[in-house]
């Protein structure tokens, strides 16, 4: 007798298992129930399968959160990829519009945008897709800002969106920050290089990396201010 034969049911549901559908079933249960709420075993549990079963199409904790950030990103990178050639303040409105629709749809799964990508942890503000940061300095960049100038914007813009909508998804129930702690992985054993941790898609980011690593917040925290003061002054004086 084998005893390793699976139940029917779950060698069905195992047959109908692919990628996709691990990734868009995790993004329901973030939706549902926060990044917190998200576990291998849960996941199964809701796909009818086994924890282990998931690890021939997901390879752990980073290459789930890759998978879910890039199908909240998805319609973005194609938005942008054919706002590229627009003015610059045109492609700006584009990316905060496309961003805010990601949040305003997904509020507990949009703080998972703003942690760092694996490839990329020394990117200041942490952005977790490297494709849009490298489409937005090359659209920039090509809009006639320079290298300095391409990477001011990306923090300044940046900083700007992800405080609001944080503060937004914050607001509609999502935790107030990344999560931190290990997904419960079943006990498997997790391959290294888990995810797509690979800088090839992003020649600019890999170009701006000593530019996009320094930690300018005081400098920026300040610039900010004042920008709103000046603001609220003008208003006063009309």
């Amino acid at each position: 007798m084998n005893n390793s034969k699976k139940p029917n049911g779950i060698a069905a549901a195992s047959a109908k298992l692919s990628r996709d559908l691990i990734v868009d079933t995790a993004l329901g249960q973030v939706d549902r129930l926060g990044v917190q709420g998200l576990s291998m075993r849960s996941l199964a549990q809701e796909l009818g399968v086994e924890a282990m079963s998931l690890y021939r199409y997901v390879h752990g904790k980073e290459d789930l959160l890759e998978g879910i950030v890039a199908s909240l990103m998805s319609d973005l990178t194609s938005q942008l990829d054919e706002a590229e050639g627009d003015h610059w303040q045109a492609f700006l409105q584009t990316v905060a519009h496309a961003v805010r629709r990601i949040a305003t749809e997904h509020p507990k799964a949009f703080p998972l945008v703003a942690t760092r990508h694996p490839a990329a942890p020394w990117l200041r503000p942490p952005l977790r897709s490297v494709k849009v940061v490298n489409t937005f300095l090359s659209a920039l960049i090509e809009n006639g800002f320079t290298d300095a100038q391409a990477v001011d914007a990306y923090r300044a813009f940046s900083s700007f969106l992800l405080g609001q909508l944080l503060l937004q998804s914050v607001v509609k129930g999502a935790e107030a920050g990344p999560a931190e702690e290990p997904l419960d992985e079943g006990g498997a054993a997790i391959p290294e290089g888990d995810g797509n941790v690979s800088l090839d898609v992003a020649p600019e980011v890999q170009r701006l990396r000593e530019l996009l690593s320094e930690d300018r917040s005081d400098e920026e925290f300040e610039v900010s201010l004042e920008a709103l003061l000046d603001r609220l002054d003008r208003e006063l004086s009309q």
